[in-house]
């Protein structure tokens, strides 16, 4: 096998690590969405159910992607986290996609130089690229300003 042949095996491998770690997410979106007290959280509720959604449609990308390699898809989920303290559960949420972002970039190395490689690689720059603005919406509600 060549450099530019995608390493299938690896692949669905790396693809149904990253699943397990999307469905966690999935999860705790859904598990803060519902669950966020406190006035100046509550505005952040929505926000994060479509965060919960979109999460979602990219576990089913990701299903998509491993079925069509051959494989089969994980049903397991990673562990989600939670604490009713809003603040510290913002923490939970991005400690945990920072996991899954570093997961999904790992997935890029087995990919290859085939056109079937390309969109995959593709497919995942554009998760990583959602999920890191996400995580950015956190880091920023999760700031306090001076003074």
């Amino acid at each position: 096998m060549s450099d530019d042949d995608m390493d299938v095996e690896e692949q669905i491998a790396m693809l149904n690590k990253s699943l397990a770690l999307q469905q966690r997410s999935v999860l705790q979106y859904a598990l803060t969405a519902g669950s966020i007290v406190g006035l100046e959280f509550q505005a952040h509720a929505r926000t994060l159910h479509d965060f919960a959604g979109a999460e979602l449609d990219d576990a089913v990308r990701l299903v998509e992607k491993i079925t069509a390699l051959g494989g089969d898809p994980t049903t397991e989920a990673a562990e989600p986290d939670w604490t009713g303290d809003p603040v510290e559960q913002l923490d939970k949420l991005i400690e945990a996609e920072r996991e899954t972002l570093e997961t999904l970039q790992a997935s890029i190395d087995p990919t290859g130089r085939e056109a079937a490689s390309e969109a995959i690689e593709h497919r995942l720059e554009h998760i990583i690229m959602r999920k890191q603005e996400q995580v950015d919406y956190l880091l920023r509600a999760g700031r306090r300003p001076d003074g």
